[in-house]
């Protein structure tokens, strides 16, 4: 079968294509995550979850189109229990977040697909994604699984973000505003809070970092933004759209030409 005549994403696919390209030995397939929560007054709730979907289906235009890779649909709602306080917010319990990875992950080993890859872009739910890919490893030890952070590792972000963002920029701040521009800026109001980022934290610990704390967003804030959304322009966006685009294409096609995990060699 040509893999040039399929579409990226799975929901599209044939079963017989499915299982075409699940034989191959390095099948793999992206599930992006994000969440529906409160982003402030100005974004919209599915802030995270449009982001991973426009990144991912950016990524998707540059893989050439016979790699055995695709895309399930954006998993939207997610586990946000720190933003509970603000109207809007939705989040499934981290059992049900986890038993879903899990139910799916099997299904897709049961297929033949070699790896998964959890993409996420809502930092509320890093650690539980990390817990429920090991949770799958131990029922679906075939199957090479990994869980990720969209903004992590991406070099770069440093010379385009200010120290003070890319520290105290936690939620719907300069770059998350910036990136809406670029992507929706029809979603973007006018507002620019600045928030949250003036609190006295004892010495050595954190709201993210070596020593954090379980930390609920109105503890810090009334309009549900940490950081400072002021100065956020398109420009901006733009240039953080092509970072993150550009990062994980690369990431992922090293993946892709790689034969890890060696047993499938």
């Amino acid at each position: 079968m040509n893999f040039k005549s399929i579409p990226s994403e799975f929901e599209y696919l044939s079963w017989p294509e499915v299982k075409n390209i699940s034989k191959d030995i390095r099948s793999t397939i992206i599930w992006p995550f994000g969440a529906v929560e409160q982003h402030g007054p100005h974004l919209p709730l599915g802030t995270d979850s449009i982001f991973v979907d426009e990144i991912i289906c950016e990524v998707f235009k540059l893989i050439p189109s016979d790699t055995p890779i695709k895309k399930l649909p954006t998993q939207y709602i997610g586990f946000s229990p720190e933003h509970k306080g603000f109207d809007g917010t939705i989040s499934l319990s981290s059992n049900l977040i986890t038993l879903l990875i899990k139910e799916v992950g099997i299904q897709l080993a049961d297929m033949g697909f070699k790896r998964l890859i959890l993409i996420n872009a809502h930092g509320g739910q890093i650690s539980l994604l990390n817990t429920a890919a090991r949770e799958l490893r131990s029922v679906a030890p075939k199957l090479s699984i990994f869980p990720c952070f969209l903004w992590k590792g991406v070099d770069g972000l440093s010379e385009l973000l200010t120290k003070d963002e890319i520290e105290n920029g936690l939620h719907a701040s300069l770059a998350e505003t910036s990136l809406m521009m670029a992507l929706k800026s029809k979603l973007v109001g006018d507002e620019r809070p600045c928030e949250g980022i003036k609190m006295q934290i004892p010495k050595g610990w954190s709201l993210e970092g070596n020593a954090p704390t379980a930390w609920f967003t109105e503890d810090l804030s009334k309009s549900g933004v940490i950081g400072n959304s002021k100065g956020s322009n398109k420009e901006l966006g733009n240039s953080l759209k092509s970072l993150l685009v550009n990062h994980w294409f690369k990431l992922i096609m090293n993946l892709m030409k790689s034969d890890w995990p060696n047993q499938y060699k």
